[in-house]
């Protein structure tokens, strides 16, 4: 708001006579806002605001993916080995009862 009038005020009270409160004149249509003015949505600290909290949400979930993924692999390695352990115990039994029954039939191993 604009304020018109003289100017003079009186020291000894403060007080301020002679002014009137006018209203702004604008050639903007109505509903339409300025690009430097606080109410302006894509102000572009908001947009750089909003580019760099997207930016942290996407490093987090793919710091959490990474992590997820990982553990997956820990875990397949885990039953890899465990697997490995119980193929090799089986094969040694196998190869135990072999060498058992080659010693029974009287078969030269050719090892």
């Amino acid at each position: 708001m604009a304020v018109a009038g003289d100017e003079t005020e009186s020291a000894s009270t403060g007080e301020m006579s002679g002014y009137q409160i006018c209203t702004p004149t604008s050639s903007l249509p109505q509903g339409v806002v300025m690009a430097g003015s606080p109410g302006s949505l894509h102000s572009p600290p908001h947009v750089a605001d909003e580019t760099t909290r997207k930016r942290q949400l996407r490093l987090m979930k793919n710091r959490q993916a990474a992590k997820e993924c990982r553990r997956r692999k820990r875990e397949y390695i885990r039953c890899l080995e465990t697997r490995l352990t119980m193929l090799e115990a089986q094969n040694k039994k196998l190869m135990d009862e072999l060498n058992y029954f080659k010693e029974m039939y009287g078969i030269k191993s050719s090892q």
